[in-house]
């Protein structure tokens, strides 16, 4: 799909306290960056908890340590979730609680959230409390069935609540109404970090630790676990996300870090000592979530949780297995949606709807978002592709361009049509909801007609945003090293992206759909740089009559067989 490279505007230059290269101090004003005290990532910096339903979960679970109650943890099947249910577990025992155990729905058995199938099979462990981490804030009838078996209910959670909050006995979460907490950005796993490191400092503060003998534990030490989530939960990466991601890439560099992220970080071939933070969307995240995509999340978790190198290593190699089952899965289940939308744009291409919803009977719903984002990202449309769940039920997941919050524009569907959508939940990017497999097609259309009415012909327009083009002494192995240090980016603070013209002097296909190229930035070649395109159209390319090309790029750091050098990453390429 052509793109439009737009590039970002500096209103105004932010004053920093310590020198920065021009480049970084361009780039960090683009961003919204204001001060440099937005730049500092000690964990002084943090917000403080000012949480509506804090003092009511932390008093409650501080009575619960000091009774040695039995304590289950309700997660999520994603990253977020399987990295909120680890800590929570973690902390717990470390605080001396111990009777703590966990719970993840399996996806295809009882679907999201606490459901009151899943507090049937949790009341079955008899424990007096649950904890909900990344998930909750829409569990009405499960909490209700849980308060109605005589078990308390604590809610942790981040997604955006709906008209009714369930009737627990506290909920922790920054997008609650009422909720004072400045950032509203918060992962599942952040806010259960908040949460523990409340209690924390309630039993210190009866004398817990003290007098039972037990060595109050280093919050610290679950950041690899806080930035882990919060990076694959693609939540937006304002200052305080930052410091959490920060101090935890920080702590895994050093070699601080679980069992099972080494031995996540070992399986996708990752040295710890260079980790970024897109590391953990790009390598450690999916192989998280392929356990709960295709299989069990309890295996990640397990693996986290895990304190053995050796049984680490054996659950990292099954979580790695059943991620490239995800990717086998996944690439039948595209080329069946491009068909699909083909024979609609061999039609009329203006025949595709601006909302498009994709169906068939035979996907795994456990791929289903994946595949939504690959639509999404193809298409720049907003995509919703749904899965059979059996007993005339279909499940979707929802993926977003911008301009279009996504959950929002599901509630006004819901509205205009009740007798559509069964649930429904989300972010303004990503949602996930059900229906009856006769609504589709009505659903698909209210869905379209509800896109058309939010967004312009502009706005499906895709767009790459770029940092400007780069002066030609800036193409370098330095600045590159600069720009890798200078995060953690993320959703909300990007990686730098340029854009420029270049020759193409050399091109090969590496792999099955990867371009390797070799650029000069002017005719004579006397500056040449390394670059690699992912995923290129091989109907185009490589393509020896193209011998200009502009690109929008990252600049990266390839290391192979020893040598150290520079490496443009392409995200957009153009003939010229």
């Amino acid at each position: 799909m052509q793109k439009t490279i737009r590039r970002r505007e500096l209103m105004q230059l932010a004053q920093f306290d310590q020198p920065l290269h021009p480049l970084l101090q361009r780039i960090y004003s683009t961003r919204g960056v204001q001060h440099g005290r937005e730049l500092q990532y000690q964990l002084a910096h943090l917000l403080k908890p000012n949480f509506k339903g804090l003092p009511e979960a932390v008093s409650l679970l501080a009575d619960a340590v000091v009774a040695q109650a039995k304590i289950v943890i309700v997660g999520d099947f994603d990253a977020d979730g399987a990295t909120s249910s680890a800590l929570a577990v973690l902390a717990l025992r470390a605080m001396g609680l111990s009777n703590v155990d966990f719970l993840v729905p399996n996806r295809f058995e009882y679907g999201y959230g606490l459901t009151p199938e899943i507090v049937a099979v949790a009341a079955a462990m008899q424990p007096d409390i649950i904890i909900t981490v990344d998930n909750g804030i829409s569990s009405i009838e499960g909490v209700n069935a849980a308060r109605e078996l005589g078990i308390a209910v604590i809610v942790t959670d981040h997604h955006l609540p709906g008209a009714e909050l369930p009737d627990a006995d506290a909920i922790v979460n920054p997008n609650q109404p009422g909720c004072e907490f400045p950032s509203k950005n918060l992962a599942g796993v952040g806010v259960i970090f908040y949460v523990m490191n409340a209690l924390r400092a309630e039993l210190r503060q009866i004398g817990w630790f003290e007098e039972n003998g037990i060595t109050e534990p280093n919050m610290a030490s679950f950041l690899d676990l806080v930035a882990l989530g919060t990076v694959a939960d693609v939540v937006p990466l304002d200052h305080n996300n930052r410091i959490l991601v920060a101090q935890g890439l920080e702590r895994i560099r050093a070699g601080r870090c679980r069992p099972g992220i080494k031995a996540m970080l070992e399986v996708a071939g990752k040295q710890a000592h260079k980790l970024v933070a897109s590391d953990f969307g790009f390598a450690l995240g999916p192989r998280l979530n392929a356990a709960g995509r295709l299989d069990d999340m309890s295996l990640g978790i397990q693996c986290l949780l895990c304190e053995s190198d050796n049984l680490a290593r054996e659950m990292a190699a099954q979580m790695d297995e059943l991620n490239r089952d995800r990717k086998a899965i996944e690439t039948g289940m595209q080329q069946e949606a491009m068909s699909m939308l083909q024979k609609t744009l061999q039609t009329d291409a203006k025949d595709l709807p601006w909302g498009v919803c994709l169906f068939d009977e035979t996907w795994h719903q456990g791929v289903i978002g994946i595949l939504a984002s690959r639509i999404k990202d193809k298409y720049h449309r907003p995509t919703i592709v749904f899965a059979d769940v059996g007993d005339g039920e279909i499940k979707g997941s929802a993926r977003s361009v911008p301009g279009l919050h996504i959950r929002d524009a599901l509630d006004a569907v819901a509205a205009r049509h009740p007798q559509l959508l069964q649930k429904f939940g989300g972010h303004a990017m990503a949602a996930g909801m059900s229906l009856t497999r006769i609504n589709f097609s009505a659903f698909a259309q209210a869905f379209d007609d509800e896109v058309r009415r939010q967004l312009t012909e502009a706005d499906l327009q895709a767009e790459v945003m770029s940092d400007g083009e780069l002066a030609a002494q800036d193409l370098s192995l330095s600045v590159a090293t600069q720009l890798r240090e200078a995060g953690p980016w993320g959703q909300h603070f990007p990686e730098p992206v340029f854009d420029g013209e270049f020759y193409l002097l050399q091109q090969r296909k590496v792999g099955e759909k990867h371009l390797k190229m070799t650029l000069a930035i002017d005719a004579q070649g006397q500056q040449l740089v390394d670059a690699i395109a992912f995923n290129v159209d091989t109907n185009i390319w490589p393509n020896p009559q193209i011998q200009r090309v502009r690109l929008a790029y990252k600049l990266d750091i390839n290391e192979f067989r020893g040598n150290t050098n520079l490496q443009l990453l392409v995200d957009y390429l153009e003939p010229l």
